[in-house]
């Protein structure tokens, strides 16, 4: 029998990725205490070989997201996509109909290479006034309902207000946060993989 004539055998260990920006990058924050590395750190106690790739990068727009998700899902194969971003975009200003239809366009390409998808949403501060704030806020969740997708409506819940949970800037968590916003994701990822066993 010819090996190209084999059928493909399923990938046993789950591969998440998350793309996002300075908030799931771990900005001023030790890489092994980011959100990311204790949600891997969490659930590889159930699933050893599962990998959790962080493919977040600080300043990262969705446009710049969408840009790079081709090259990232090609090279990873990911089971899940968790899609972390927006919030550059919301502190720039940019039309609401470009930031959905990049995110959009993230979860179609993220779908058709066969990837599940995750969303995480984000508040702005109302700079831009009251009703762009509400657009922004609305995106994600109304995102997800379109395409049934898993969504956290705002990763910082919780945390935004909080004195001593964000830094100096007012915009990125604390380390304390950290585990805050793994409790947010994890159930979801943990639900996530129970569907798929």
């Amino acid at each position: 029998m010819m090996l190209s004539a084999l059928p493909l055998l399923a990938r046993a260990e789950p591969v998440i990725l998350v793309v996002g920006d300075s908030i799931s990058a771990g900005f001023g924050v030790p890489l092994q205490q980011g959100w990311v590395a204790l949600l891997q750190r969490n659930v590889q106690q159930r699933q050893p070989q599962l990998q959790v790739i962080n493919a977040s990068s600080s300043g990262e727009t969705t446009q710049g997201g969408l840009t790079r998700l081709p090259a990232l899902l090609k090279q990873h194969q990911p089971d899940l996509t968790i899609i972390e971003l927006g919030g550059n975009d919301g502190l720039r200003g940019t039309p609401i109909p470009v930031i959905r239809r990049n995110l959009e366009r993230m979860v179609q390409l993220a779908q058709a290479a066969g990837s599940d998808v995750m969303l995480l949403g984000m508040q702005i501060p109302p700079n831009y006034g009251a009703r762009y704030t509400e657009l922004f806020s609305r995106s994600f969740t109304e995102l997800a309902e379109r395409f049934e997708l898993p969504v956290v409506p705002f990763l910082l819940d919780g945390i935004a207000t909080e004195p001593g949970l964000m830094q100096s800037d007012g915009i990125h968590p604390t380390a304390a946060a950290q585990p805050r916003m793994t409790a947010l994701v994890e159930p979801l990822v943990q639900q996530w993989l129970q569907e798929r066993q």
